[in-house]
């Protein structure tokens, strides 16, 4: 079973994402064990007394996120695992595909406005830096 990873932020990119590896997955020899991740921005600083709403708001935030990608997975009736961790979205989807045995990361590109990220995402250039997998991006 091929592992991919799906960083999923809520945008069109990362629906349109979805959308390729669905039309995509039946070419695939064996099936696919799909997992969509998404990366919640920590809060600056530590403010005491406010862990649970924290958590409970990053949780909130990722499962509309996750919203649509889940319904167009459940639509075309693939499996899925989710998961919502809040940190550095490049440093998480590093460590995420480290420690799940991911074998292949897809994921949307997103223009960020300075020179050296005019192509890609900021996120999607740091991945392709960190990973040691391979890294299919979808415009």
């Amino acid at each position: 079973m091929l592992r991919v990873l799906m960083p999923i932020d809520g945008s069109e990119n990362s629906l349109r994402t979805v959308r390729f590896v669905i039309r995509k997955a039946p070419l695939y020899k064996e099936p696919l064990e799909i997992h969509l991740l998404n990366v919640q921005h920590p809060f600056p600083g530590t403010i005491s007394g406010v862990h649970e709403q924290a958590e409970r708001y990053h949780h909130d935030e990722g499962t509309k996120a996750l919203a649509d990608a889940r319904k167009a997975l459940d639509a075309a009736g693939l499996k899925y695992v989710y998961h919502i961790i809040v940190g550095e979205a490049g440093e998480v989807i590093a460590r995420f595909v480290k420690d799940k045995n991911i074998e292949q990361v897809v994921m949307g590109t997103r223009g960020a406005g300075s020179v050296a990220n005019m192509l890609l995402g900021s996120v999607a250039t740091k991945v392709l830096h960190l990973v040691e997998v391979p890294v299919l991006l979808v415009k």
